[in-house]
């Protein structure tokens, strides 16, 4: 089976842009984060983590995305399983359905990443250290604060998480309180550790 080092050299291949990167980082942060509580494999959930939008930026839409994406990593040999997973993530149009505790976590980690990364680069010290799940909460209810996070569908698929995974005792907010702290530990590769506020201010 590849690695967490070949899953960071396919990104670099594939992906340029800092905020999609970012975005994966902090999904596969989540991701390590989960697999640890939950007695699974971390290295291998960080992995799918980073992986599962590698190809969004040559795929940008639902009607490629992740399907062509899953070609692209089975031709560079790349284990049915991360496929498996990174296809459950839109299962409508995949048609791979959600089936073990990794699908539901990948799923339930991947868009709030965004509300979480937002509040931080609104902040003039641009350092996730600083986020609280108290200033999330207030973006949460602006719903013109990144618009694109769909609050509903989080909610959803935290629930299922919660659901299969925790005997439903993961509440939304605590699931947001975990991404954050596992976001906060992977400050300085998702470069929300302040640096950007110094880079900033030199412009």
């Amino acid at each position: 089976m590849k690695s967490y080092a070949d899953a960071r050299e396919t990104v670099c291949r594939y992906v340029s842009d800092r905020g999609l990167r970012r975005h994966m980082q902090a999904v596969s942060a989540a991701m390590r984060f989960y697999a640890e509580r939950l007695g699974a494999n971390p290295e291998e959930w960080a992995t799918m983590g980073l992986l599962h939008d590698f190809d969004w930026e040559i795929h940008p839409g639902l009607d490629e995305h992740p399907m062509k994406g899953a070609l692209i990593l089975r031709a560079e040999g790349w284990d049915e399983e991360t496929i498996r997973v990174i296809l459950s993530h839109y299962t409508e149009g995949t048609g791979v359905e959600r089936a073990k505790p990794v699908d539901f976590a990948l799923l339930a980690c991947d868009e709030i990443t965004g509300l979480i990364i937002a509040a931080t680069l609104v902040k003039p010290s641009r350092d996730i250290a600083e986020t609280s799940v108290a200033s999330i909460r207030k973006k949460w209810k602006d719903r013109r604060f990144a618009a694109g996070v769909d609050r509903e569908h989080v909610a959803e698929v935290t629930a299922d998480f919660s659901r299969v995974c925790f005997d439903g005792g993961l509440e939304l907010w605590g699931h947001i309180e975990n991404v954050l702290t596992a976001m906060q530990g992977a400050a300085a590769e998702l470069e929300l550790d302040g640096r950007l506020a110094v880079a900033d201010a030199h412009d």
